[in-house]
Protein backbone atom coordinates (compact mmCIF):
# COMPACT_ATOMS: atom_id res chain seq x y z
CA UNK A 1 0.00 0.00 0.00
CA UNK A 2 2.80 2.50 0.99
CA UNK A 3 3.94 1.84 -2.68
CA UNK A 4 1.04 4.10 -3.67
CA UNK A 5 2.00 7.71 -3.87
CA UNK A 6 -0.11 9.85 -1.31
CA UNK A 7 -1.72 11.97 -3.58
CA UNK A 8 -2.37 15.54 -2.19
CA UNK A 9 -5.27 18.08 -2.87
CA UNK A 10 -4.76 21.94 -2.70
CA UNK A 11 -6.87 24.47 -1.34
CA UNK A 12 -6.15 27.78 -2.05
CA UNK A 13 -3.59 28.23 -4.59
CA UNK A 14 -1.44 31.30 -3.29
CA UNK A 15 2.07 32.10 -2.43
CA UNK A 16 2.43 29.60 0.58
CA UNK A 17 0.87 26.70 -1.45
CA UNK A 18 3.73 27.25 -3.92
CA UNK A 19 6.30 26.52 -1.53
CA UNK A 20 4.04 23.65 -0.59
CA UNK A 21 4.04 21.85 -4.25
CA UNK A 22 7.89 22.97 -4.70
CA UNK A 23 8.63 20.55 -1.79
CA UNK A 24 6.46 17.78 -2.50
CA UNK A 25 8.93 17.48 -5.70
CA UNK A 26 11.47 15.68 -3.14
CA UNK A 27 9.21 13.89 -0.92
CA UNK A 28 9.62 10.30 -1.56
CA UNK A 29 5.88 8.84 -1.80
CA UNK A 30 4.15 11.97 -2.31
CA UNK A 31 2.47 13.98 -5.19
CA UNK A 32 0.55 17.00 -5.80
CA UNK A 33 -2.31 15.88 -7.74
CA UNK A 34 -5.69 17.91 -7.15
CA UNK A 35 -5.72 22.08 -7.14
CA UNK A 36 -9.15 23.87 -5.65
CA UNK A 37 -9.62 27.23 -6.38
CA UNK A 38 -12.91 29.39 -6.22
CA UNK A 39 -11.78 31.04 -9.37
CA UNK A 40 -11.01 27.75 -11.62
CA UNK A 41 -8.42 29.17 -14.35
CA UNK A 42 -6.73 29.91 -10.98
CA UNK A 43 -6.31 26.30 -10.12
CA UNK A 44 -5.94 25.03 -13.55
CA UNK A 45 -3.01 27.65 -14.01
CA UNK A 46 -1.66 26.22 -10.86
CA UNK A 47 -1.87 22.50 -11.58
CA UNK A 48 -0.08 23.34 -15.39
CA UNK A 49 2.95 24.73 -12.86
CA UNK A 50 2.83 21.94 -10.79
CA UNK A 51 2.24 19.31 -13.10
CA UNK A 52 -1.51 18.11 -11.14
CA UNK A 53 -3.76 15.71 -12.44
CA UNK A 54 -6.84 17.42 -11.60
CA UNK A 55 -7.90 21.23 -11.34
CA UNK A 56 -11.71 22.03 -9.54
CA UNK A 57 -13.32 25.11 -9.15
CA UNK A 58 -14.78 24.29 -5.84
CA UNK A 59 -13.87 22.94 -2.66
CA UNK A 60 -16.38 20.83 -1.99
CA UNK A 61 -15.79 19.20 -5.54
CA UNK A 62 -12.12 17.90 -4.38
CA UNK A 63 -12.44 17.27 -1.11
CA UNK A 64 -15.51 14.55 -2.58
CA UNK A 65 -12.40 13.37 -5.34
CA UNK A 66 -12.00 9.43 -4.37
CA UNK A 67 -8.39 9.55 -5.14
CA UNK A 68 -7.26 12.75 -2.81
CA UNK A 69 -5.27 10.94 0.18
CA UNK A 70 -5.48 14.63 1.97
CA UNK A 71 -5.45 18.35 1.51
CA UNK A 72 -3.50 20.82 2.15
CA UNK A 73 -5.77 24.19 3.37
CA UNK A 74 -3.70 27.24 2.52
CA UNK A 75 -6.14 29.66 2.24
CA UNK A 76 -5.86 33.03 4.53
CA UNK A 77 -6.37 32.06 8.11
CA UNK A 78 -9.98 33.65 8.30
CA UNK A 79 -11.22 30.37 6.07
CA UNK A 80 -8.72 27.55 7.78
CA UNK A 81 -12.08 26.35 9.71
CA UNK A 82 -14.44 26.12 7.17
CA UNK A 83 -11.51 25.17 4.55
CA UNK A 84 -10.73 22.22 7.30
CA UNK A 85 -14.09 21.30 8.49
CA UNK A 86 -15.39 20.51 5.04
CA UNK A 87 -12.10 18.15 4.63
CA UNK A 88 -12.60 16.51 8.10
CA UNK A 89 -15.87 15.99 7.13
CA UNK A 90 -15.48 14.47 3.47
CA UNK A 91 -12.80 12.21 5.62
CA UNK A 92 -10.08 13.41 4.05
CA UNK A 93 -6.96 14.06 6.53
CA UNK A 94 -5.89 17.85 6.74
CA UNK A 95 -2.59 19.58 7.11
CA UNK A 96 -3.42 23.38 7.59
CA UNK A 97 -1.39 25.95 7.33
CA UNK A 98 -0.48 28.13 10.91
CA UNK A 99 -2.18 29.49 13.02
CA UNK A 100 -4.32 26.82 12.25
CA UNK A 101 -7.69 28.77 13.19
CA UNK A 102 -8.29 32.57 14.04
CA UNK A 103 -9.22 31.99 17.69
CA UNK A 104 -9.33 28.55 19.97
CA UNK A 105 -13.13 28.16 19.47
CA UNK A 106 -12.69 27.26 16.00
CA UNK A 107 -9.53 25.27 16.76
CA UNK A 108 -11.46 23.39 19.27
CA UNK A 109 -14.50 22.46 17.04
CA UNK A 110 -11.91 21.62 14.26
CA UNK A 111 -9.84 19.08 16.92
CA UNK A 112 -13.61 17.52 17.88
CA UNK A 113 -14.51 17.34 14.28
CA UNK A 114 -10.86 15.64 13.35
CA UNK A 115 -11.73 12.85 16.47
CA UNK A 116 -15.39 12.37 15.87
CA UNK A 117 -14.52 11.73 11.95
CA UNK A 118 -11.81 9.83 13.04
CA UNK A 119 -9.47 11.93 10.67
CA UNK A 120 -6.19 12.93 10.84
CA UNK A 121 -5.38 16.67 11.58
CA UNK A 122 -2.18 18.80 12.04
CA UNK A 123 -1.42 22.28 12.47
CA UNK A 124 1.79 22.81 9.92
CA UNK A 125 4.01 24.63 12.22
CA UNK A 126 6.88 23.27 9.48
CA UNK A 127 9.81 25.26 12.38
CA UNK A 128 9.48 22.04 14.63
CA UNK A 129 10.51 19.35 11.93
CA UNK A 130 13.10 21.41 10.67
CA UNK A 131 16.73 19.35 10.59
CA UNK A 132 18.84 22.37 12.54
CA UNK A 133 16.34 22.21 15.16
CA UNK A 134 16.60 18.08 15.31
CA UNK A 135 20.28 19.33 16.48
CA UNK A 136 19.00 21.85 19.20
CA UNK A 137 16.96 19.62 20.73
CA UNK A 138 19.42 17.17 21.32
CA UNK A 139 21.33 19.59 22.91
CA UNK A 140 18.73 20.95 25.41
CA UNK A 141 17.99 16.95 25.74
CA UNK A 142 21.33 15.93 26.71
CA UNK A 143 21.36 18.84 29.30
CA UNK A 144 23.76 20.59 27.78
CA UNK A 145 23.02 23.93 28.53
CA UNK A 146 21.55 23.16 31.78
CA UNK A 147 18.00 24.16 32.67
CA UNK A 148 16.60 26.73 30.13
CA UNK A 149 15.61 30.26 31.90
CA UNK A 150 15.21 32.82 29.01
CA UNK A 151 14.51 32.75 25.79
CA UNK A 152 14.66 35.80 23.65
CA UNK A 153 13.47 36.51 20.07
CA UNK A 154 12.16 38.61 17.47
CA UNK A 155 10.44 38.51 13.86
CA UNK A 156 9.57 41.52 12.42
CA UNK A 157 9.92 43.37 9.00
CA UNK A 158 9.35 46.63 8.22
CA UNK A 159 5.92 46.05 4.98
CA UNK A 160 4.95 48.88 2.47
CA UNK A 161 2.09 50.37 4.23
CA UNK A 162 -0.78 49.10 1.80
CA UNK A 163 -3.74 49.39 4.38
CA UNK A 164 -5.30 46.83 1.31
CA UNK A 165 -3.30 43.85 1.99
CA UNK A 166 -4.14 41.15 3.82
CA UNK A 167 -1.78 41.68 6.62
CA UNK A 168 -3.54 45.01 7.48
CA UNK A 169 -6.76 43.82 6.72
CA UNK A 170 -9.02 42.98 9.87
CA UNK A 171 -11.38 41.31 7.72
CA UNK A 172 -8.71 38.77 6.85
CA UNK A 173 -7.39 38.12 9.85
CA UNK A 174 -4.18 40.76 9.55
CA UNK A 175 -1.99 41.62 12.12
CA UNK A 176 1.24 40.43 13.30
CA UNK A 177 0.61 38.11 16.01
CA UNK A 178 -1.28 35.34 14.49
CA UNK A 179 1.08 35.47 11.32
CA UNK A 180 4.27 35.97 13.25
CA UNK A 181 3.69 35.75 16.81
CA UNK A 182 2.65 31.98 16.30
CA UNK A 183 6.23 31.10 15.49
CA UNK A 184 7.43 32.84 18.72
CA UNK A 185 5.33 31.25 20.89
CA UNK A 186 4.96 27.50 19.47
CA UNK A 187 8.75 27.45 19.76
CA UNK A 188 8.97 28.36 22.99
CA UNK A 189 6.59 25.81 23.79
CA UNK A 190 8.52 23.28 21.89
CA UNK A 191 11.79 24.71 23.69
CA UNK A 192 10.17 23.86 27.11
CA UNK A 193 8.26 21.75 26.80
CA UNK A 194 5.31 22.97 28.49
CA UNK A 195 2.30 25.69 28.05
CA UNK A 196 3.00 29.39 28.99
CA UNK A 197 1.24 30.02 33.05
CA UNK A 198 0.84 33.74 32.63
CA UNK A 199 1.80 36.63 30.29
CA UNK A 200 2.15 40.40 30.17
CA UNK A 201 1.85 42.21 26.61
CA UNK A 202 1.98 45.14 25.12
CA UNK A 203 0.53 45.60 21.49
CA UNK A 204 0.43 48.58 18.93
CA UNK A 205 -2.94 48.62 16.76
CA UNK A 206 -3.03 50.87 13.53
CA UNK A 207 -5.16 52.60 12.01
CA UNK A 208 -6.49 49.79 10.41
CA UNK A 209 -7.36 48.65 13.83
CA UNK A 210 -4.92 45.45 13.58
CA UNK A 211 -1.60 44.73 15.72
CA UNK A 212 1.49 46.32 13.78
CA UNK A 213 4.15 45.63 16.83
CA UNK A 214 3.01 43.43 19.88
CA UNK A 215 5.73 42.51 22.56
CA UNK A 216 5.19 39.39 24.94
CA UNK A 217 6.45 38.57 28.29
CA UNK A 218 5.55 34.49 28.68
CA UNK A 219 6.23 33.18 32.43
CA UNK A 220 6.32 29.29 32.36
CA UNK A 221 5.81 27.03 35.47
CA UNK A 222 9.75 26.06 35.87
CA UNK A 223 10.53 29.44 36.28
CA UNK A 224 11.42 30.24 32.70
CA UNK A 225 10.24 33.19 30.74
CA UNK A 226 10.32 33.93 27.00
CA UNK A 227 10.45 37.38 25.98
CA UNK A 228 9.62 38.43 22.01
CA UNK A 229 8.21 40.97 19.26
CA UNK A 230 6.65 40.58 16.57
CA UNK A 231 6.58 43.54 14.08
CA UNK A 232 5.81 44.78 10.30
CA UNK A 233 7.12 48.55 10.78
CA UNK A 234 11.00 47.82 11.25
CA UNK A 235 13.05 44.96 10.40
CA UNK A 236 14.26 43.50 13.27
CA UNK A 237 17.69 40.36 13.45
CA UNK A 238 14.66 37.28 13.52
CA UNK A 239 16.52 35.26 15.96
CA UNK A 240 16.21 33.29 18.68
CA UNK A 241 18.49 32.77 21.99
CA UNK A 242 18.46 29.75 24.50
CA UNK A 243 20.03 30.60 27.72
CA UNK A 244 20.35 28.61 30.30
CA UNK A 245 22.21 27.39 33.78
CA UNK A 246 25.13 26.14 32.10
CA UNK A 247 25.06 27.66 28.56
CA UNK A 248 23.27 29.31 25.38
CA UNK A 249 22.22 27.96 21.83
CA UNK A 250 21.48 30.23 19.51
CA UNK A 251 19.13 30.04 16.58
CA UNK A 252 20.44 32.02 13.39
CA UNK A 253 18.37 34.07 11.52
CA UNK A 254 15.55 33.56 10.20
CA UNK A 255 14.65 31.45 13.22
CA UNK A 256 11.38 30.10 11.69
CA UNK A 257 13.79 28.86 8.74
CA UNK A 258 17.20 27.94 10.17
CA UNK A 259 19.55 26.11 8.75
CA UNK A 260 22.25 27.08 11.78
CA UNK A 261 22.32 27.23 15.31
CA UNK A 262 25.16 27.37 17.65
CA UNK A 263 25.61 25.87 20.93
CA UNK A 264 27.63 27.93 23.65
CA UNK A 265 28.93 25.88 26.68
CA UNK A 266 31.78 24.74 28.65
CA UNK A 267 33.87 27.61 27.25
CA UNK A 268 33.61 26.06 23.82
CA UNK A 269 30.99 27.49 20.93
CA UNK A 270 29.51 24.91 18.61
CA UNK A 271 27.99 25.64 15.40
CA UNK A 272 25.90 22.98 13.68
CA UNK A 273 24.42 23.63 9.99
CA UNK A 274 21.74 21.39 7.70
CA UNK A 275 20.34 22.76 4.82
CA UNK A 276 17.23 21.70 3.28
CA UNK A 277 16.70 19.75 0.91
CA UNK A 278 13.84 21.62 -0.92
CA UNK A 279 12.58 24.47 0.81
CA UNK A 280 11.85 23.17 4.38
CA UNK A 281 8.33 22.46 3.72
CA UNK A 282 8.81 18.97 3.20
CA UNK A 283 9.76 17.46 6.25
CA UNK A 284 6.36 18.61 7.54
CA UNK A 285 5.12 17.18 4.85
CA UNK A 286 6.89 13.79 5.57
CA UNK A 287 5.69 14.36 8.86
CA UNK A 288 1.73 14.05 8.15
CA UNK A 289 2.14 11.04 5.30
CA UNK A 290 3.94 8.83 8.04
CA UNK A 291 1.41 9.61 10.56
CA UNK A 292 -1.76 9.05 8.41
CA UNK A 293 -0.44 6.00 6.96
CA UNK A 294 0.19 4.88 10.48
CA UNK A 295 -3.27 5.36 11.63
CA UNK A 296 -3.16 8.57 13.65
CA UNK A 297 -5.40 11.71 14.37
CA UNK A 298 -2.84 13.74 15.18
CA UNK A 299 1.01 14.21 14.86
CA UNK A 300 2.83 13.16 18.54
CA UNK A 301 5.08 16.01 17.21
CA UNK A 302 2.59 18.52 17.07
CA UNK A 303 0.16 17.43 18.93
CA UNK A 304 -3.28 18.98 18.78
CA UNK A 305 -3.13 19.91 22.30
CA UNK A 306 -0.27 22.04 22.01
CA UNK A 307 -2.35 24.04 19.45
CA UNK A 308 -5.06 24.52 20.98
CA UNK A 309 -3.35 25.92 23.79
CA UNK A 310 -1.09 28.02 21.58
CA UNK A 311 -4.42 29.61 20.28
CA UNK A 312 -6.21 30.16 23.97
CA UNK A 313 -2.86 31.93 24.57
CA UNK A 314 -2.89 34.41 21.45
CA UNK A 315 -6.87 34.43 22.11
CA UNK A 316 -5.83 36.31 25.65
CA UNK A 317 -3.25 38.16 24.02
CA UNK A 318 -5.89 39.61 21.98
CA UNK A 319 -8.33 40.58 24.42
CA UNK A 320 -5.48 42.07 26.22
CA UNK A 321 -4.35 44.49 22.97
CA UNK A 322 -7.85 45.40 22.15
CA UNK A 323 -7.86 43.21 19.16
CA UNK A 324 -11.04 41.45 17.85
CA UNK A 325 -11.69 41.16 14.36
CA UNK A 326 -15.16 42.11 12.73
CA UNK A 327 -16.31 38.44 11.66
CA UNK A 328 -15.56 37.19 15.68
CA UNK A 329 -17.82 40.42 16.90
CA UNK A 330 -20.74 39.06 14.33
CA UNK A 331 -20.52 35.64 16.10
Amino acid sequence: MENKPFRWGIIGPGRIARKFADALTVVDGGILYAVASRELERARAFSNKYQAEKSFGSYAEMVEDPDVDGVYVATPHPFHYENSLLSLKAGKPVLCEKPLTVNAAEADQLIKAARSNKTFLMEAMWTRFLPVLQQVRQWLDDGRIGKVKLLTSTFGFRAARELEDRAFNPNLGGGVLLDLGVYNISISQWVLGQDALSFATQGILGETKVDELTAVNLLYENGAVSQFTCNMVSDTTNDMYVYGTEGHIYIHPQFWRPTAATLVSGGQETMETRSFRKNGFEYQIEEAITCIRSGLLESPRMPHAQTLSNMQLMDEIRAQIGLIYPFEKQK
